[in-house]
């Protein structure tokens, strides 16, 4: 099932770059970044509610509640960096440069996490880092 919502997920990036690119169009990046956030918001907390998840809230650990709001908080430096990438740049250079994210995520998951690297998963680096170059060059 994780496949199926990690495919989900990509679409739906795709989809956010572009109908970011054409939304940001005469708005300030930083007050375009508060709306999408404010929608995020609303949506997060409506599954929340919808699933009733709503009541672990107490049953979360000091510890998670740290990296979740560093976690928030990474999030939000990416969405203010990516919505002003997108108002002064093509989406087509903005995007692939965002996706080294991938790369990063994976060196940052065998230092920090003591995730494997495997020759495939090096490869699959060094494809994307080569790719994301060619798209931008």
């Amino acid at each position: 099932m994780w496949l199926v919502f990690a495919i989900l997920s990509s679409v739906f990036a795709a989809l956010t770059s572009i109908l970011a690119k054409v939304g940001i169009d005469g708005v300030n990046s930083n007050l375009a970044t508060a709306i999408r956030t404010v929608v995020v918001l609303l949506m997060s907390w409506g599954m929340v509610f919808i699933t009733n998840a709503q009541k672990g809230i107490g049953q979360i650990s000091t510890k998670s509640w740290i990296f979740l709001i560093l976690s928030g908080l990474a999030t939000g430096a990416s969405w203010l960096c990516y919505y002003r990438a997108l108002q002064t740049g093509e989406a087509s250079k903005v995007v692939p440069i965002d996706k080294l994210s991938v790369v990063i995520t994976l060196v940052l998951a065998f230092i920090f996490l003591h995730e494997k690297f495997t020759p495939k998963s090096v490869v699959g680096c060094f494809l994307i880092g080569a790719g994301t170059l060619l798209m931008v060059l």
